[in-house]
């Protein structure tokens, strides 16, 4: 008897057991199913613990007091510049000889010059004063060049000058650009000291046919 008795309540343990977990499994799924429909604690949704963007805290605003920023002034780009003032004309003074300028009348070949020479020497032969020259035309200068050069032609020639001419001259006889006065002696001393130079001069033929009048041309 208490052999089927002890059998007998193990059965009704075991059964109560099984009861026990199968309401406990009846609960767990009913409790996951309400979950789900209510909204999005289930699989599918966020975490409950997790907040939407929507739902979070907006960015903090500016204070009252802070003025507010202003857009950047624009700035004139465009300056007025001022005019340009063309270069003052230097006058060439009055009465001085000066080569042409390079480059002028390039187009043909210029005649002879007919009161310029190129002097070389000095001669006193035939009893009178003499310059041994030669006569010519300007060339046509280079871009770089100051002046044109005096070109010599033909052969050369005597021509008389007379005691009292009036003659200037400009380096390298004197130490200026500009004409100075020298006497007919000076004029002889350097040439005999620099023969066949062939520095330029303009002259003017006198009454008697000696040269009345003689002045340097500046060639630099």
């Amino acid at each position: 008897m208490r052999g089927r008795g002890g059998r007998a309540l193990t059965r009704r343990r075991s059964g109560r057991a099984a009861m026990a977990a199968g309401l406990a499994l009846c609960a767990t799924l009913a409790l996951a199913g309400c979950q789900g429909d209510d909204g999005g604690t289930g699989a599918g949704g966020p975490a409950s613990g997790a907040v939407s963007p929507s739902a979070q805290a907006p960015e903090p605003a500016a204070p009252s007091g802070a003025p507010a920023p202003s857009a950047p002034k624009a700035t004139p780009t465009a300056t007025l510049s001022k005019p340009v003032q063309a270069p003052k004309a230097t006058a060439t003074p009055a009465g001085k000889p000066k080569s042409p300028a390079p480059g002028a009348s390039c187009d043909h070949k210029m005649p002879i010059s007919p009161d310029e020479i190129a002097v070389h020497r000095y001669t006193p032969e035939g009893g009178f004063h003499s310059l041994i020259v030669r006569h010519g035309n300007w060339g046509c200068g280079t871009p770089d060049s100051d002046g044109a050069p005096f070109e010599e032609v033909g052969v050369e020639t005597f021509l008389p000058i007379a005691d009292g001419a009036a003659i200037t001259a400009v380096t390298p006889i004197v130490e200026s650009t500009e004409n100075q006065k020298i006497t007919l002696q000076q004029l002889i001393d350097w040439l005999v000291a620099h023969p066949n130079q062939g520095l330029v001069f303009r002259y003017h033929l006198g009454a008697k046919g000696a040269i009345d009048k003689l002045d340097q041309v500046f060639t630099p």
